[in-house]
Order: C-alpha cells, then sequence, then structure tokens
C-alpha cells in the first residue's frame, strides 16, 4: 500500500478519484438548454433523462449501483456548454448527456473527445458525427437519414414537384438545408426558394410573404420551436393553402400548444413521439405526465431512451469503464424485447449515427396524429 501511495504521488495520480470509480453512485451530467432559445427542447430532453434515472435506481440501478444524475444549464450558448463539458469531466462524469442544439455540441463534444467521455447529443446536424469521434453518439436521426424521408413523402403523397424552404440561420437550420436541398434534388423536387429566418424570430410576416410569392407546390419549415409556431400562426393569418410540411419539429407538442389551430393540418416526419401506436411509449408518456404535469415531446423521448442505452450496454459489457462502452456502442444492437427501455429496437454504426422505425405525423384537431410507420432504414 505505502508504493502505491508512493506512486500515485509521484504520477500525479488521484486514489480518492480510483475509489470513487469502483463504487458508490455513477456520477452522469446532462448538458441541457434550460434557459434560452432551447428552453422547450433542453428541459424535455433533461425531464427524460430524469424519469429514467428515477425508473433505473428503483430497480436497482446499473450493475448494482445508483445513478447520480446532475443537470447543467447550457443557457443555450455554445461556449457556455463547452465550459461546462470540462465542469462535468472535472466532476468524474462517467457519461454526458447533450447538448441537444446542434451549434452547442459540435464546441462542447472537443472537450468529452478529449477526456474520452461518452457523451450522447439530441443534435441533429448531420456534421456531428462526420468527424470520427469515436465518443459521440446520437438520440435521433442525422438528417442524413430524415430529410430522405421527407423528401420521399412530398413526392409521393404530396406529388410536388417545386417546394420553398422556410429555414432557421443556426448550425441545425444550415445542415438541414443542404441535406435536404440534396434529398429534394434525388427526387426531381426542384426548390423554389430558399428562406432564411433568425434564432428567436418574433415576425415571421415577410417569410411568409415570400412563401406564398415563390408559388411552390409545398412548403418545408425547418426551424426550432417557438419560430415554428410562429410561422404557422403567420401561413394561417396570410391564407397560405399549400401543404405544409416539416421534421420532427413542426408537429411536436410544444408547437401545437403555442400555434393552437393554426398547427392543425401541418404534417412532419418524426423519429419518436408520445402518440407512437406502441404499448411501450404510451407506458412512457403516461409516467411522463404524472411526474411533471405536461406531455412529453420527442426531446423527452430522446433523453429517456439514451439513458436506457447507457444501462443497457453498461451491463453488456459488465463493468464501468468509458473506453469499453464507446467501443461497444459501435455496431450495437438492442432489442425493445430485451430492454424494455429503448422502446423501440435500435442499432447504431461506426459513426454513432442510430437506426430505427420512424413515423409521420399531421397535427389534427390540435392533436398530433400518427399516420404511418415507416421501417428503419437497414430494414429495406
Amino acid at each position: 500500500m505505502k508504493r502505491a501511495l508512493w506512486l500515485a504521488g509521484v504520477l500525479g495520480l488521484s486514489i480518492t478519484t480510483t475509489a470513487i470509480a469502483q463504487q458508490g453512485p455513477v456520477p452522469i451530467f446532462g448538458l441541457v438548454e434550460l434557459s434560452g432559445t432551447g428552453t422547450t427542447s433542453g428541459t424535455n430532453f433533461d425531464n427524460g433523462i430524469k424519469l429514467a434515472v428515477k425508473e433505473i435506481n428503483a430497480s436497482g440501478g446499473v450493475l448494482g449501483r445508483k445513478i447520480e444524475y446532475t443537470s447543467l444549464d447550457t443557457q443555450s450558448q455554445p461556449q457556455v456548454a463547452k465550459a461546462l463539458a470540462q465542469k462535468a469531466i472535472d466532476q468524474n462524469a462517467y457519461v454526458i448527456m447533450g447538448p441537444v442544439f446542434s451549434g452547442s455540441i459540435l464546441v462542447s463534444m472537443a472537450e468529452t473527445r478529449r477526456a474520452e467521455v461518452p457523451n450522447f447529443t439530441g443534435g441533429e446536424a448531420a456534421a456531428i458525427t462526420k468527424q470520427g469521434n469515436p465518443y459521440i453518439f446520437r438520440t435521433s436521426f442525422t438528417q442524413d437519414t430524415a430529410m430522405p424521408k421527407v423528401a420521399r413523402y412530398l413526392k409521393d403523397t404530396v406529388k410536388a414537384k417545386t417546394v420553398s424552404i422556410i429555414w432557421v440561420n443556426n448550425d441545425f437550420g444550415k445542415g438541414g438545408l443542404d441535406t435536404m436541398k440534396k434529398a429534394l434534388d434525388a427526387q426531381g423536387i426542384k426548390v423554389a426558394a430558399e428562406i432564411s429566418t433568425d434564432p428567436g424570430q418574433l415576425d415571421f410576416s415577410g417569410a411568409v410573404l415570400k412563401a406564398k410569392q415563390a408559388n411552390a407546390d409545398a412548403l418545408f419549415v425547418y426551424t426550432n420551436e417557438e419560430e415554428s409556431a410562429r410561422a404557422l400562426r403567420e401561413l394561417r393569418k396570410q391564407g397560405y393553402d399549400k401543404p405544409i410540411v416539416g421534421e420532427t419539429t413542426l408537429t411536436s407538442q410544444k408547437v401545437i400548444e403555442l400555434a393552437g389551430d393554426a398547427a392543425n393540418g401541418a404534417t412532419a416526419h418524426v423519429g419518436l413521439t408520445a402518440d407512437a401506436p406502441q404499448p411501450g411509449i404510451a407506458k412512457y408518456n403516461a409516467n411522463f405526465q404524472k411526474e411533471f404535469g405536461v406531455k412529453s415531446d420527442h426531446n423527452g423521448l430522446k433523453g429517456y431512451t439514451a439513458m436506457y442505452v447507457v444501462k443497457a450496454v453498461t451491463e453488456k459489457i459488465g463493468k464501468f469503464d468509458q473506453k469499453a462502452f464507446a467501443k461497444a456502442m459501435h455496431g450495437m444492437k438492442l432489442s425493445a424485447k430485451d430492454y424494455p427501455g429503448v422502446l423501440l429496437d435500435v442499432s447504431f454504426d461506426d459513426n454513432g449515427d442510430l437506426d430505427r422505425e420512424s413515423f409521420m405525423t399531421s397535427v389534427v384537431n390540435g392533436k398530433q396524429q400518427v399516420t404511418a410507420t415507416l421501417p428503419a432504414a437497414s430494414a429495406k
């Protein structure tokens, strides 16, 4: 023991840190948007994680150890997220969850990669998993997976030959615009107008007027929750009468609440929805509403399922080893039958991108309705 202490002193090691790593609660940190423009997304993501942690701890934890989850508010600011990532690393985080916003994770994940800490993100920007980072994993589809599904819907169901795009000018929006344009081109659909908007924008009258003037067969709206609701209200106000289609956000619970009747008729592809016709998701939604008093959106499902992925993979490798965890994640397949908390069968590729079923949804009488279940890409 004396020799061990001497070596620790020479090498600058911490005996206390090693002891903590082998026993006691397992520290997991959330870098989440609890204020700023991402509040809706971050709060739902955070609550989904909290619900999963509560359930996991009540059933005995992970490998017999309880999870100690700590939320840190990024304020929807990339540089704050980066600083908080380092704070979580300094406090020996086993896994870091978030941020949700693409602009923040693109900055903060450099810290988790350097520290070799597994990091789950709710961000959808395609660039996140194109940097060869072996420690980053998605909780939702990449834009490269989602946009082709939307483009096929626009061609096969809407029969659109031209589409206008209202998009938000941030990393999330830029990635979505570029990916959607490629997907539309592959389907032979022309982009009639690219209409840029700002994060947090209040007035959408100009953007909607441009969409009307473009006179395309359909409109694709790709903005964050609050902005999507404002866009829908303005579209209704100006009498826009063409199909309005989106990806994930457009038919989310928060948008429906904020847009009111103006949300009716909006259609979107979603990777996860609390309205999906699966018993496990229905049970999750009931538990979420009981715990937090509101209906979960897709971000809540992202956080919840990601936490259960952490549990499943840790138990598969049989130890709390971050490098072994990250290695096991690549090529990992988990079934909802064997691991109910993941809710849907899911697989991860070598980049950390996931694949599973997804859904087409429409807003009818103020409620999101699932109109079709789309198979996982790997099932085709």
